[in-house]
């Protein structure tokens, strides 16, 4: 499955978690009027972000064989040290692991 497969199945998949609300998080640079424009919470920021009951919660979709960059880390570590929940998901079930984690006051 491709990343955004992936994503799109997760989204479906975490419709039915009680408290929760997910958005998708493009990122990126598009050109308007000869002007370019960057889009998107931050360079690095995660695939689907959300609130759990009222916490911040970002999880960033990876293929199997998919690797984060150096933004990416710094910005999950970021969301962390700030109280969020923030991990790298590479499929349905670890996502819905991540939320269960993040229900306990984890942070990853």
């Amino acid at each position: 499955m491709s990343e955004g497969q992936i994503q799109d199945a997760i989204r479906l998949a975490l419709t039915d978690e009680p408290g929760l609300v997910v958005w998708r998080n493009n990122t990126g640079v598009a050109e308007h009027r000869g002007a370019r424009v960057r889009y998107g919470l931050a360079v690095g920021s995660a695939d689907l972000i959300g609130c759990l009951d009222g916490r911040f919660i970002a999880l960033e979709v990876k293929a199997a064989a998919g690797r984060t960059s150096p933004e990416q880390r710094q910005w999950l570590d970021l969301v962390r040290r700030n109280g969020g929940f923030a991990c790298v998901v590479r499929s349905v079930d670890e996502a819905r692991a991540a939320i269960a984690r993040a229900r306990t006051g984890a942070r990853e």
